[in-house]
């Protein structure tokens, strides 16, 4: 291995050496410097595009050519004559001006080769060809190409370190408000074109005085015959697993149909090789590109997840069946309505295993060491639906409306064998449901008046229940504390029947949310340099839980246990809850922009009248009070892709109703909370710097991130052990708890090699009460990430990668400190125009001072075929965990513990499969 990559930096430091610099100005016919002017040059022997370049704020242009070479060096501009000279190369490198002459004919710039990228404006377009090498198949094959676009671990696109939440494809939503189903689907012999979207803003009436830095979407173009015809592959395969019993098998179909009118995709994928393509996490973070009208008030109200959080992330699994059906459409019966949606149907089956060990941070407090072994089945069964219309007559009146449904049935069946609690069975059910409605209308009265009302409605249903079996002997109950079992306190402190040959626990929940989030807003231009913005808005939530801790008997007769355990102020409490939680926020803000050169400055405030309200078996807790929240924002443009961003916002933070519900309620059987009816809101200051600059004078990207944050009031735990059995409640501490995070990219392309440095460093100080003792947690990890890539187009291309991360943890009375150390190396070919070889693999070591080293391996390998590019049918033989790894390490803290797990994760799989494209 270690001869391969030294044999492979060779050829292309060999091949770096071989390039001639061509170098020069492009000017008008004034000499005044052209900026984001079009350069290349094309190989007059094979005519192919061998370099390109754009021009900087100085007119300044740079190529790489071969030497003892002649090209057609082609000049464009919009406006300009397009510049054609013949170049002969010889072995020094030239300066080469050019100048340019206006064109008044108004005919389209003719170019002989297609620029690789353009810049027009807030446009940057990619055009897929000239980036492909031949072995790509899906969209996540030809991003992972282009300079400044990366695909980041949970299989999302980002664009200068921003997550692209919006895709479309010829300008029709694809799936909205997630990419993961469009990287994964969509072909690449479809793909045209790829325009990132910057600053992009889905209401053109307000692009001119809003802020838009953080939005980003891509719009993928088809190649031309894609239109009015169906394309698409279909997949099927199988394979041997290493069970006898068990076969392995997939089915993939991925159709879609687009013309001027309408476009219809449907997606489907069956199998039990691991290859899901979505989560059951994918499919609740599934927002449908709703974004809540208060999302810049300064206001956050949680109002809870309390979904089924599952043993383990979808991929770490012994086994995994999957199904998953969708279908999106788009259709517009005329030039002023819209109509578009999707439905999805997600079921995932899997049988996990994990073993770990974990360590209490405060273990002077007698809180023992845990070894425990957990099994699992796990099934979900998931639902979701959008609907949505635009209605835009003419440019001044636009209305939207969206709805959102989903509904899921999931369950978790959980074996736990614990070396101080013993063997517990677990059994998580839920049913949960939610109805998500959006309704805006934009309004122009005239050039300086516009009107913007938002409103979105929230209906939430959550019922999830909770059955452990625990193991007991009655005949222990009186004996001395180090004898009995490690649940009889917290069977007496709930008040549960002891005198049963296991414990038998049970608890029902049910949680209604209903929240209402509207904004009407009025922006007037009061210049060409600035307007003022006004929004009157309100934020209206109910929220109603119900639960109840009961136990069945040996015999089978249901028990209702009365709890023995008293809050921090001496008050009983109560197995159930019967909590009513209401929420208001209404508020007007003001807020100025100003463009003053380079300079966009917003400075802005909100003023809120917050009501708190919750009633608690008939006695209520009611809090209003008035809050002025602070904002402002600083844009510095230095260029038109290169930018500094500051912002500070003050926010006040509201909690959900459980944490307000005094009873108590079980998390599982080793986490049991109870919440503070008059907790109060947690205040934080918020700042943040962003730059980047996106540079193809010198094929330089660069994006950095600097954010600081400061709670105050912090709503925080005190929690209490009785042996591993935590019991927690929440207050409003003084004890600031502080975090810094700072992140980079440096991406820069020398020739065929394109290297890359990413950087990331987290401090965070937080307090923690355990025990009745407080204790300052102080945590600061930093990773490095360089990479290297070739990009031939001929040759093959393989792509380094080294991850080093150091964790440094003072928790309590401990100190800890992890090392990572993680290289992988991804390798591709395109061989006698037929043949597609792929093959990944990594080593990952995870070292800390509180135990040994642990290491893993995966490596995974593809071999396809067909006649040539253009063939219908593709046959693969595709190989995962070749080394047949049984299980993956993992070893980190948190705030209470540090943990060391192997999870089990699925065998070496080997299948055939064959692909037959429309």
């Amino acid at each position: 291995m270690k001869k391969f990559i030294t044999l492979l930096l060779l050829l292309v430091v060999g091949h770096s050496f071989a390039q001639i610099k061509v170098e020069g100005v492009v000017k008008d016919s004034i000499g005044n410097p052209l900026e984001l002017a079009n350069v290349i040059a094309i190989n007059q022997e094979t005519k192919a595009l061998e370099s390109y370049g754009i021009t900087n704020d100085q007119g300044q242009y740079k190529l790489a050519l071969t030497k003892n070479t002649t090209y057609l060096v082609q000049v464009s501009y919009i406006g300009m004559k397009t510049v054609d000279e013949v170049l002969a190369v010889k072995e020094s490198d030239l300066t080469k001006n050019f100048t340019m002459q206006e064109d008044n004919t108004l005919d389209e710039i003719q170019l002989t080769y297609e620029m690789p990228v353009t810049i027009k404006g807030d446009t940057l377009t990619y055009n897929a060809d000239s980036f492909n090498k031949g072995t790509e198949r899906k969209l996540e094959d030809v991003l992972k190409n282009l300079p400044g676009v990366e695909i980041n671990a949970d299989g999302q696109i980002e664009v200068e370190g921003k997550v692209v939440n919006k895709l479309m494809v010829n300008g029709k939503d694809f799936f909205d408000g997630d990419s993961k189903l469009a990287t994964k689907n969509i072909p690449s012999s479809a793909v045209d074109k790829i325009q990132v979207l910057r600053n992009y803003s889905e209401v053109g009436q307000l692009s001119g005085v809003q802020n838009n830095q953080d939005n980003v979407a891509i719009n993928i173009k088809l190649k031309e015959g894609k239109e009015n015809f169906w394309f698409g592959d279909v997949t099927a395969g199988g394979g041997v697993a290493p069970s006898p019993n068990d076969e392995l098998y997939l089915v993939q179909p991925k159709l879609f149909y687009y013309s001027p009118k309408y476009s219809i995709n449907v997606i489907g994928d069956i199998n039990n090789i691991g290859e899901v393509a979505l989560t059951g996490r994918d499919i609740r973070n599934f927002g449908g590109g709703f974004r809540s009208p208060s999302n810049s008030s300064g206001t956050r109200i949680n109002l809870g997840d309390n979904s089924l959080g599952g043993l383990t992330n979808l991929g770490n699994a012994q086994t995994i069946e999957s199904k998953l059906g969708a279908l999106n459409f788009s259709y517009a019966p005329n030039k002023a309505l819209d109509i578009s949606g999707f439905a999805i149907y997600n079921s995932n089956r899997l049988k996990t295993r994990q073993e770990s060990f974990v360590r209490y941070t405060d273990s002077d407090l007698g809180i023992p060491d845990e070894e425990k072994v957990e099994t699992g089945r796990e099934a979900t069964n998931q639902g979701l639906a959008k609907f949505s219309a635009r209605y835009k007559p003419n440019v001044n009146n636009q209305l939207d409306y969206d709805i959102l449904g989903r509904i899921s049935s999931d369950s978790e069946v959980n074996n736990v064998f614990s070396s101080v609690v013993g063997n517990t069975d677990q059994l998580d059910e839920a049913k949960p449901f939610s109805i998500h409605q959006n309704v805006n209308y934009y309004y122009t009265l005239n050039e300086t008046n516009i009107f913007a009302f938002e409103a979105q409605h929230l209906l939430k249903d959550e019922d999830p229940f909770y059955n452990a079996l625990l193991v007991n002997d009655p005949t222990n109950n009186d004996a001395p504390p180090n004898e009995r079992d490690a649940f009889d306190n917290t069977a007496e402190s709930l008040g549960l029947n002891r005198d049963q040959f296991g414990y038998n626990l049970n608890q029902e929940r049910r949680i209604k949310s209903n929240q209402l989030d509207a904004k009407l807003d009025y922006y007037n231009i009061l210049n060409a340099t600035s307007n003022i913005n006004f929004t009157l808005g309100a934020i209206l939530s109910n929220q109603k839980f119900n639960s109840n801790i009961f136990q069945f008997l040996d015999d089978g007769s249901y028990f209702d246990p009365t709890a023995n355990l008293t809050d921090i102020e001496g008050n009983l409490l109560r197995n159930e809850n019967d909590t009513e939680y209401n929420f208001s926020d209404i508020y007007l803000g003001v807020h100025y922009r100003l463009k003053s050169g380079k300079f966009t400055f917003t400075p802005g405030f909100s003023l809120h009248a917050y009501g708190n309200k919750n009633i608690q078996f008939g006695k209520t807790y009611e809090d209003n009070f008035f809050r002025v929240l602070p904002d402002f924002e600083t844009l510095i443009q230095f260029k038109r892709s290169e930018s500094l961003t500051f912002r500070y916002s003050m926010q006040n933070s509201f909690t959900d109703v459980t944490r307000l519900a005094q009873g108590l309620v079980l998390n599982n059987y080793n986490s049991i909370q109870y919440g503070e009816p008059e907790l109060q809101n947690a205040l934080s200051h918020n700042l943040s710097l962003r730059y980047f600059s996106f540079n193809l004078f010198n094929y330089t990207n660069i994006f950095a991130f600097l954010n600081y944050n400061k709670n105050i009031d912090q709503i925080r735990s005190l929690t209490n052990f009785d042996n591993v059995i935590r019991t927690s409640t929440y207050f409003n501490s003084n004890f600031a708890d502080e975090s810094v995070s700072a992140s980079g990219r440096i991406q820069r392309t020398y020739g065929k090699l394109r290297a890359s440095m990413g950087v990331n460093y987290n401090y965070s100080k937080s307090n923690q009460f355990i025990q009745d003792r407080r204790s300052v947690n102080e945590s600061f990890s930093q990773s490095y990430t360089p990479e290297l890539r070739t990009n031939f187009k001929k040759a093959p291309n393989v792509s380094l990668r080294y991850q080093y991360r150091v964790s440094n943890n003072n928790q309590g009375t401990n100190s800890t400190k992890f090392i990572t150390n993680a290289p992988s190396i991804e390798f591709d070919a395109y061989i006698w125009n037929a043949f597609t070889a792929r093959t990944d693999y990594s080593y990952t070591k995870q070292s800390s001072d509180v135990g040994p080293s642990d290491s893993y391996q995966t490596w995974n390998a593809s071999l396809a075929y067909r006649k040539d590019k253009d063939a219908k049918w593709e046959y693969e033989l595709k190989a995962s965990n070749l080394l047949n790894i049984d299980s993956n390490i993992n070893n980190g803290s948190n705030n209470i513990s540090v943990y060391s797990s192997e999870t089990f994760i699925l065998p070496r799989f080997v299948t055939f499969r064959v692909i037959y494209s429309l």
